[in-house]
């Protein structure tokens, strides 16, 4: 089967002096808190960090909210072509999200991922545990609060139900709180996020522009987002 084979070969492709506060005045985020954090889960195996596409996201996402501070978290997981190892992303993504909402209230976020990445966002978005997943393997879902922290979903190669069928995992649904500030970016006939079978379009994300369009979105989202303050 075609399209079979090109999951096998795809699952190893990568690209590379103090003034007194007015009134309606925000109050200041605690020490070492960011005006934006972006977490970002890499694709299929890259080496740990954000990958090629995230560090392109990252810098491109800097330069659009400036003088805003940046702090940047990759999503610790193997990135494997394991896929189910995926799991270990949206605990630790999971995590971090609610840690930093907790911590840093005025903190706007941003999440991002791409290919195996962007289905680790998408599981750590949805409403509710997928279909066929037992919920003592899995994180509870997020409380909806935490949606308010977030200003941006950026999805890039986003895992199809075809493809996720293929490999036996069940399929990516956004949750409903962050389907207005999510964007799903995919080169066309990218075989891993539509119904093409172009391996080779999995790996020009940066080079089709896509990682630009999904910095414009997070950066218009964070704009309009009413955690986003000046913190100087």
């Amino acid at each position: 089967m075609r399209f079979a084979a090109a999951v096998a070969a795809g699952l190893l492709l990568t690209t590379a002096a103090p003034a007194v506060a007015q009134p309606d005045a925000p109050a200041p985020p605690p020490p070492g808190c960011p005006d934006v954090q972006v977490l970002f889960a890499r694709g299929t195996t890259e080496p740990p960090g954000l990958g090629a596409v995230g560090d392109a996201f990252v810098d491109d996402l800097k330069s659009r909210v400036a003088p805003k501070s940046v702090a940047v978290y990759p999503v610790n997981y193997p990135a494997s072509p394991d896929f189910p190892t995926a799991l270990q992303g949206v605990v630790d993504a999971s995590t971090q999200i609610q840690n930093t909402a907790n911590a840093c209230p005025k903190t706007s976020m941003v999440l991002g991922g791409y290919s195996q990445g962007a289905a680790v966002m998408g599981f750590v978005t949805s409403d509710a545990i997928p279909d066929g997943v037992t919920a003592a393997d899995v994180p509870p879902v997020m409380p909806p609060t935490v949606a308010d922290h977030i200003a941006a979903v950026a999805l890039l190669g986003t895992p199809s139900d075809r493809f996720m069928g293929v490999i036996n995992q069940p399929t990516i649904k956004i949750g409903s709180m962050y389907q207005p500030k999510t964007v799903e970016l995919c080169v066309p006939d990218d075989f891993v996020c539509s119904a093409g079978n172009d391996i080779g379009a999995h790996a020009r994300y940066i080079s089709d522009g896509l990682v630009n369009q999904a910095a414009d979105f997070a950066a218009t989202k964070v704009a309009e987002h009413p955690e986003t303050q000046p913190t100087r």
